[in-house]
C-alpha cells in the first residue's frame, strides 16, 4: 500500500526566491509603465505637431489609459489560469512595436490608436495589475511592504522617464523618442519576462487560519456580497484617480502655460513621481500595520489636502513644494486597493479582481486627465480642474469611510458574540 502527499510549491511565501522576484517585478513595472508618463511630456509637441487643440492632444493618454485599464483586468484573468510570465511576454512584443507605431504616425488618428491598443491595452497593461495581484500572492509576513515596492516601479518609472524623454524630444525629436524606447523597452520587458515562470504558493497552499480582528478572505466582503463589495471599490478607485489625474497629466502643460516652460514641468513631474515612491514604501509599512482600508483613508484625505494647496500657489519655487507634497500624500492610495482585494476576497481570484479595481483606478486617470483639459479649454484656467478634483476626492473619502465603518462594525458584532 503506497501512500501519496500533496506535492510542496516549489517555492515558499516570504522566501529568499520571493525577494528576488519582488526584484524582477521592480524592474518589469518600471520599463513596462513607461508609455503612461511618456506620453505626458510629449503633449506640448504633438499638440503642435498636429496643429490640435489641448483637449484633443489630451486623447492619446485618455484612450491609453482606459486601454491599460481593460487591459490589466484581462492580463488579471491570464495570468490566474496560466501564470504571470506569459501576458508579460505578449505585453513586452505589444509595447515595442506601439511605441515604433507612435513615432511613425502620420496623424493623431493614428497615434491615439497606438496608444490606446498597443501601448495601453496590450503593451503596458501586462506590467501593472498582473504584478501587484502576483506580489500580494508570494508574501504574507510583509504583504503591505512588498505590494508597495512592486507598485513603486510605477513611480520610478514616472521619476525616470520624463527627463530622459523631455532630453530625447528636445534633441532628436518625439517622434525618434519613441523609436528609440520602442526597441529598449520592448527587448528589456522580454527579458525580464522569461524569469517569472514560478506559480505563486499561495494558490496550492492551505488557507491560513483566520486571526482574530482580521478580515477572512472569501467571505462577505464589508458585509456586503462579492460583487456590491466589488463595484464600491471600482467607483472609490475612479473617484480618487480622477483627483489624481489633475497634476500629474498637466503639470507640464501648467507650467509651460505659466511661463516656466516644458522643461521645468517635467522636472515637476518627476518630483512628484519620485516623491510617490517614498510614499508608497511608508505606506505599505503603515499598511502592514493598520490595514489596506484604513491606509487607504489615510491617503486620500492627504491627497485633498495636496490638491487644496495647488489653488493660492503658481510660483516656480512654490509649485515644486506643493507638487512634492501631493507625491507625498497620494502614492500609497493605489496599492491600498490590493491589499483590500487580498484582505477581504479569495486568493485565486486576486489576478482578476485586483485587475479590476485597477482598471477603475486608471478609467479614473484616464477621465481625469481629459476632464482637466476640457475644463482648461473653457474656462483658460485649470484653478477650476483642481476644484473639479477635490470634489471627486471627496466622493472617495467617504466611500472608504463607509467601508471602514462596516468592517468595524461587523468586528464589534463578532467580538460581542464570541463573549456572549
Amino acid at each position: 500500500m503506497t501512500t501519496t502527499t500533496a506535492a510542496a510549491p516549489p517555492h515558499l511565501p516570504d522566501s529568499r526566491y520571493a525577494l528576488w522576484r519582488l526584484l524582477i517585478t521592480l524592474l518589469i513595472m518600471t520599463v513596462g509603465s513607461s508609455g503612461m508618463y511618456v506620453v505626458s511630456v510629449v503633449i506640448p509637441a504633438v499638440q503642435a505637431d498636429f496643429g490640435i487643440d489641448r483637449a484633443q492632444a489630451s486623447l492619446p493618454y485618455t484612450l491609453l489609459m482606459i486601454g491599460f485599464g481593460v487591459g490589466g483586468m484581462l492580463m488579471g484573468k491570464v495570468a490566474d489560469r496560466f501564470g504571470v510570465m506569459w501576458p508579460l511576454l505578449g505585453g513586452a512584443v505589444a509595447l515595442g512595436l506601439g511605441y515604433v507605431a507612435c513615432g511613425l504616425a502620420p496623424n493623431i488618428v493614428v497615434f491615439i490608436a497606438a496608444q490606446a491598443v498597443l501601448v495601453g491595452l496590450l503593451g503596458s497593461s501586462a506590467a501593472f495589475a498582473p504584478l501587484v495581484a502576483d506580489t500580494s500572492l508570494w508574501f504574507v509576513k510583509r504583504r503591505g511592504i512588498a505590494v508597495a515596492v512592486c507598485a513603486s516601479g510605477n513611480y520610478i518609472a514616472g521619476a525616470a522617464w520624463p527627463p530622459i524623454a523631455q532630453h530625447f524630444v528636445e534633441t532628436v525629436g518625439w517622434r525618434q523618442t519613441y523609436l528609440g524606447m520602442g526597441l529598449f523597452c520592448g527587448l528589456a520587458m522580454a527579458g525580464l519576462a522569461l524569469l517569472m515562470h514560478a506559480r505563486p504558493p499561495a494558490l496550492s497552499m492551505a488557507a491560513p487560519a483566520p486571526v482574530a480582528g482580521r478580515p477572512v478572505p472569501g467571505m462577505r466582503p464589508f458585509g456586503l456580497s462579492l460583487g456590491t463589495a466589488q463595484g464600491l471599490l471600482c467607483v472609490a478607485g475612479v473617484a480618487c484617480c480622477v483627483a489624481m489625474a489633475m497634476p500629474q497629466v498637466h503639470i507640464v502643460a501648467y507650467c509651460t502655460d505659466l511661463g516656466f516652460g516644458a522643461a521645468r514641468g517635467a522636472q515637476m513631474l518627476s518630483l512628484m513621481l519620485a516623491c510617490g515612491i517614498a510614499s508608497r514604501l511608508i505606506s505599505g509599512a503603515i499598511c502592514d500595520r493598520i490595514g489596506g482600508l484604513r491606509t487607504l483613508l489615510l491617503g486620500s484625505g492627504l491627497q485633498c489636502v495636496a490638491l487644496l494647496l495647488f489653488l493660492p500657489f503658481d510660483g516656480l519655487v512654490p509649485l515644486f513644494v506643493v507638487s512634492a507634497m501631493f507625491g507625498l500624500f497620494q502614492g500609497g492610495i493605489v496599492p491600498s486597493y490590493a491589499i483590500i482585494v487580498r484582505e477581504h476576497f479569495p486568493p485565486a481570484e486576486a489576478g482578476a479582481r485586483v485587475g479590476t479595481v485597477l482598471m477603475c483606478t486608471l478609467l479614473g486617470m484616464a477621465l481625469g486627465g481629459w476632464m482637466s483639459g476640457k475644463v482648461f479649454d473653457l474656462t483658460g484656467s485649470y484653478h477650476a480642474a483642481f476644484l473639479n478634483g477635490i470634489a471627486w476626492n471627496l466622493l472617495n473619502m467617504s466611500i472608504a469611510a463607509t467601508l471602514l465603518w462596516r468592517v468595524s462594525r461587523g468586528a464589534t458584532g463578532r467580538a460581542a458574540a464570541l463573549s456572549s
